[in-house]
């Protein structure tokens, strides 16, 4: 089979790696040259995947089996025509436009739903942020309705942070939508990934529930398993499989939950491997999330999930501008026991950008939380140089 990958970032990467391992043949896209997942394909193609004149292009000229995207700023409209010439778009082609845009996913779970959701507004300009700010109460987040990895994510603590949020959110915003969502700001205890298999044909699965801390929007440290109740896990199944079945088609979501004591409320939703997910690389599972988006695309069936083993995974950030980064400390790292490690090959650095991930695993009985410590150690190890 082949398959058009739409965003070529890390998560990509292993999702090509996973691929190939099973013989299929990937082509990479994405807006800039030698991006990690283009680094393992088959072939690749640089283009501006917000002109669909050029995605029409290059889906005419590779004729993919599968349409998989990995990334938010796509003309999503025009994946309506590829499935209707028999392509196949995952997970569908309702779900990619649904949920590369926070404002579809958002009211589907809230309104046709009727999920519990913080309560929340939209604006398109500064003074619609601000009558937004007041009617949903102080303090609140602010996020663009199109970005990724916490781009243009801010929390408002007082007035005066209103016109910083906005500006921040617009140079954040991916894509040509310049609009926000304002969320009440909801006094969670813990946030949770719940990765969500939908099979063709076969039940829908859970992987057990990923426990995350952010950092200006973005995960810094993630690991599996997550300290849930028996009650707020099956609140959580049960919320996901709603909102998975509303969207079809097949494939991994990664569905984000705060958990409160008020019970589960639904946050967001990704189509796709899920960044808090990189934890099950370190070999939690009987499959990581990149083989199992690929089996349920494949409709190769899925026996089980089981969780195998606990881990952790910490982010190993840039932090300074480089056209050549290069990396210092992986000897330190490869010498830690139960511990792994992934550099991505990002051909470029910046402050704050996830360059690597540090991986540790051991056994259930292990407190969770000593592991976590352990990621986060073996991640301060490796640092990147210009």
């Amino acid at each position: 089979m082949k398959i058009l990958l739409l965003g070529s970032g890390e998560l990509g990467k292993e999702f090509t790696l996973a691929a190939q391992r099973i013989g299929q043949v990937v082509i990479a896209v994405d807006n800039y040259e030698n991006a990690p997942a283009m680094q393992v394909a088959n072939g690749f193609e640089i283009i501006n995947m917000l002109d669909g004149t050029e995605l029409d292009r290059i889906v005419h000229r590779h004729q993919p089996d599968f349409i998989v995207p990995e990334i938010e700023a796509i003309r999503t409209e025009r994946f309506y025509n590829y499935e209707n010439q028999g392509i196949k778009v995952v997970p569908s082609a309702k779900a990619a436009n649904f949920t590369m845009n926070r404002k579809a996913i958002r009211d589907l779970a809230s309104k046709e739903l009727g999920l519990k959701t913080a309560n929340y507004r939209y604006a398109t300009t500064s003074e619609e942020l601000k009558k937004a700010v007041l009617e949903v109460g102080i303090p609140c987040v602010v996020k663009p309705l199109m970005s990724s990895s916490g781009k243009g994510q801010s929390t408002i603590k007082t007035e005066s942070d209103i016109e910083k949020a906005w500006n921040y959110a617009v140079e954040g915003s991916r894509g040509d939508v310049v609009e926000v969502i304002v969320e009440a700001f909801v006094k969670f205890n813990s946030e949770i990934t719940l990765l969500t298999v939908v099979q063709n044909n076969n039940p829908t699965l859970f992987c057990a529930p990923i426990g995350h801390r952010q950092e200006r929007g973005d995960y810094q440290e993630s690991w599996q398993p997550a300290k849930i109740s028996e009650n707020d896990l099956i609140e959580a199944q049960n919320m996901a499989q709603k909102v998975t079945e509303a969207l079809g088609g097949a494939g991994l979501f990664g569905v984000e939950f705060f958990l409160t004591d008020e019970g589960v409320y639904f946050s967001e939703l990704s189509p796709r491997p899920h960044d808090t997910g990189m934890v099950t690389l370190a070999g939690t599972q009987n499959f990581n999330e990149f083989e199992l988006h690929l089996r349920a695309i494949l409709s190769l069936p899925i026996f089980e999930i089981k969780l195998e083993k606990a881990g952790a995974s910490a982010v190993i950030l840039a932090s300074e501008n480089s056209l050549n980064p290069t990396y210092e400390g992986i000897e330190k790292i490869a010498s830690l026991p139960k511990t792994d490690f992934r550099i991505f090959g990002k051909p470029t650095s910046r402050p704050y950008r996830r360059m690597g991930v540090s991986l540790v695993s051991d056994d259930l009985k292990t407190p969770i939380e000593e592991i976590v410590e352990l990621a986060k150690e073996a991640a301060k190890l490796i640092k990147v140089k210009s």
